[in-house]
């Protein structure tokens, strides 16, 4: 069962999706505001974060760039124009997905469960091998797990995924198209920048003290190459 925190200020919205996500199985809690909203994301470890763009007092996206200093709890965002899209894309924060107001409780599902989905399991994990050591690196897809000198490295599950898919096929170029899909998944419907984004971050936990880099490969996407030796 997955806890999901919505942010949301318009009630007649925040207790639709509460209704259908709990009869879907999840444990919900919500917040009305961007205060409250990322108190709670703080103390309350939800497993996803359905969050509002304009709120009262502390907007969306500086909840999700606060909440982002300390968590990688996957994000939705929740937007009542495509122009505002265009924003949240234009500043790149990284949200794992976005979704546009008016929308049905169907897409808002779908959403939530392709998100939720280990990005490890749309790698084909039965066609990779469980473990994988490269020198003070390991990555163990059974125990879904990296380890760098014998420390765990906090990874958020799409983050595990991408590297996971990456290391899976080392020296060979990606474009961004066919990682989200493999990643991400087909029913993904947001912004390919978001690959962009994802791998800033695993260069900020890796690069320099692991035995591979990922390289872009201008106008193609993304190769990670294993350092010989």
């Amino acid at each position: 069962m997955s806890r999901i925190l919505i942010v949301e200020d318009d009630e007649g919205i925040l207790e639709t999706l509460k209704y259908n996500l709990q009869a879907a199985g999840h444990t919900v809690h919500s917040a009305r505001d961007g205060v409250a909203g990322l108190r709670l994301a703080r103390t309350g470890s939800p497993d996803l974060v359905l969050l509002d763009l304009m709120l009262p007092g502390m907007d969306g996206i500086e909840v999700f760039r606060t909440l982002r200093k300390t968590s990688r709890v996957p994000v939705i965002m929740v937007t009542a124009r495509d122009s505002e899209v265009d924003t949240v894309l234009g500043l790149e924060i990284g949200a794992d997905d976005y979704i546009t107001k008016p929308f049905s409780v169907r897409e808002v599902l779908a959403r939530v469960n392709a998100v939720m989905r280990r990005g490890v399991e749309a790698v084909e994990p039965g066609k990779l091998p469980e473990r994988e050591v490269l020198g003070a690196f390991t990555l163990d897809r059974a125990a879904y797990r990296a380890l760098l000198d014998g420390r765990e490295m906090k990874l958020t599950p799409r983050e595990f995924g991408l590297l996971s898919f990456l290391l899976g096929a080392p020296g060979r170029a990606h474009t961004r198209e066919a990682i989200l899909g493999k990643v991400w998944g087909a029913g993904f419907g947001g912004d390919q920048k978001t690959v962009d984004v994802h791998i800033r971050w695993l260069r900020e936990k890796f690069e320099g003290r692991a035995p591979f880099s990922i390289v872009t490969v201008r106008g193609v996407g993304y190769r990670l190459d294993v350092e010989e030796g």
